[in-house]
């Protein structure tokens, strides 16, 4: 059964730093992607990365760009989200989602919509506040 379960969510200061993990399992093909997104109170839902599982792409919005890594382990069970230089507006449920594709077509996660991704963790809370 295929599974993704996000931790890691915390309260940060300003400035600060958090690294979220997605745990994946049950993922038998070789073509898929994993965005992560973020939803605050009386938001809709926010796409702040996408990593490419096949060819390692990663994309990010302006938002987030130079401030956000995502990267994977070498067995590509578990995706981390580096948050540096975390802002009050960064707060949000985080959640990791996976988006499957044909590799003829390629993925289309770098265009962070929610609706194109297929299963999704239960999220983890990240709050910056002083």
């Amino acid at each position: 059964q295929l599974q993704l379960v996000e931790s890691g969510g915390d309260l940060v200061q300003p400035g600060g730093s958090l690294r979220l993990s997605c745990a994946l399992s049950g993922f038998t093909s070789d073509y898929y992607a994993i965005g992560w997104f973020r939803q605050a109170p009386e938001k809709g839902r926010e796409g702040v990365s996408c990593l490419n599982m096949n060819d390692f792409t990663t994309y990010y919005p302006d938002s987030v760009k130079d401030r956000f890594i995502v990267s994977t382990e070498g067995a590509k069970r578990t995706v981390y989200l580096q948050m540096n230089n975390l802002k009050p507006e960064d707060t949000g449920l985080y959640y990791c989602a996976a988006e499957f594709f044909n590799p003829d077509f390629g993925t289309t996660c770098q265009a962070m919509n929610p609706k194109m991704y297929d299963f999704w963790g239960q999220g983890t809370q990240v709050t910056v506040s002083s």
